[in-house]
């Protein structure tokens, strides 16, 4: 729908010829990053209630705090921290688009973040080999 309606602009010279498009791009670009980043804290586990459940279970407090405080003081921090990466993101997305970078900003993010997940998976795998080896040199 909306998005569709508003690609970025095509190059440098574009957003200058045609400055509300590339201000109402930058906007709704930034804006949806920084919602995502948010309401992922939420499914990633990673929310103020998780984050404050871990500290519990880890024992960790904050110096000068009651261990009940814990998830007030983190809600201060984690919704602004995780908006602020969406932006970050976004911002980077943006630039990418605006500089005309080979393929799209939005798509250089994904292809780094998919083989960023895949060699992370590999490094797992690569360990639990190891593991299962060591075990088996055991028995």
């Amino acid at each position: 729908g909306l998005a569709f309606s508003f690609p970025p602009p095509a190059t440098l010279s574009d957003m200058f010829y045609d400055p509300f498009h590339a201000i109402f791009y930058l906007f709704f670009t930034l804006t949806a990053c920084a919602i995502f980043g948010k309401m992922w804290t939420e499914v990633s586990g990673t929310s103020v209630r998780d984050v404050a459940r871990q500290f519990r279970e880890n024992q960790i407090v904050m110096k000068g705090h009651r261990d009940t405080a814990t998830g007030k003081i983190l809600s201060r921090y984690i919704p602004i921290a995780a908006a602020l990466g969406g932006i970050c993101i976004g911002l980077l997305t943006v630039i990418a688009d605006y500089m005309g970078a080979i393929g799209s900003g939005t798509g250089i993010l994904l292809t780094v973040t998919i083989i960023y997940e895949f060699q992370e998976a590999l490094a797992k795998e690569s360990q639990d080999v190891m593991r299962a080896m060591g075990m088996g040199m055991n028995f």
